[in-house]
């Protein structure tokens, strides 16, 4: 049976572990809950089971495109001063070397040269989430990196090229957050809670704006109100370009939306 074209998503991550702990004395017990929610209810919205999903994580970058496949995957416990149980996480998933060699074709055919590594461990851009999306591990993962230079336009470019496998089974999705902003993130800042409200509200206009206009906007992102002080460095954003790049003529829509500690935090999806 021919499969039907899968959208692409872009997902918040969360923090660290966060799903797998008790949140810090003093927060609240539900602080991660609607996030999880939204995360463990992906799967019953997509119609079908895809035969391979292609993560964008904000954990990793390389100076070419580096495409990621094994057929079984080591964690990177990638985040720190976290709960001792939570460095004892498992995510069994396996890689699919039939999708990670057609993402090398299709970025090779695009003029886009792609390395690959068969060494690296999932990150928790990764496994954290997708022990939700599919806590089963059964659905295999072929990563994809991040571009170091982290340049908006040619990770839009990456989705394009890669945008054929979402009629070939593959579900790409970019998992960051909306707003990555360490420092101010706990803080009761009135100026960040006001960028964040104003970043926010810009890239869910971008991201529900027509597809040529959706590119133009994304690509000049840090020109955005209240972009900097929302990402003062870009790699939790940049999975966005690449979903946003796959999604072609698809409209995109927001299927997540909280406020925590008055930052916004959005997911997306395409088609």
């Amino acid at each position: 049976m021919k499969n039907k074209r899968l959208p692409t998503l872009f997902v918040p991550h969360g923090g660290g572990p966060c799903f797998f702990m008790e949140p810090p004395p003093g927060f609240p017990a539900t602080l991660w809950d609607k996030l999880a929610a939204y995360l463990r209810g992906i799967d019953a919205t997509l119609g079908q089971r895809p035969r391979a999903v292609l993560v964008i994580s904000g954990h990793w970058e390389c100076a070419v495109p580096t495409i990621l496949n094994s057929e079984h995957y080591n964690l990177l416990f990638d985040y720190y001063g976290f709960p001792e149980h939570t460095y004892r996480l498992t995510y069994p998933a396996s890689g699919s070397a039939s999708v990670a060699a057609r993402m090398r074709e299709l970025l090779q055919q695009a003029g886009i040269h792609s390395e690959q590594d068969d060494e690296r461990g999932l990150d928790h851009g990764v496994f954290v989430p997708f022990k939700l999306i599919y806590p089963q591990a059964d659905v295999p993962i072929v990563q994809l990196s991040l571009k170091h230079n982290l340049d908006a336009a040619e990770h839009l470019a990456m989705g394009r090229a890669l945008q054929p496998l979402r009629d070939e089974g593959v579900l790409i999705v970019g998992s960051g957050n909306s707003y990555h902003n360490l420092r101010e993130f706990f803080s009761n800042s009135e100026s960040a809670a006001k960028a964040s409200a104003q970043f926010d509200a810009w890239l869910c206009a971008a991201v529900q704006a027509a597809p040529a206009e959706r590119e133009r906007l994304l690509s000049a992102w840090q020109q955005a109100p209240g972009a900097h002080a929302s990402h003062p460095r870009s790699e939790h954003l940049l999975p966005l370009m690449v979903v946003a790049g796959a999604a072609g003529e698809d409209a995109g829509e927001i299927t997540y939306h909280e406020q925590m500690f008055g930052k916004m935090f959005s997911g997306f999806q395409f088609g």
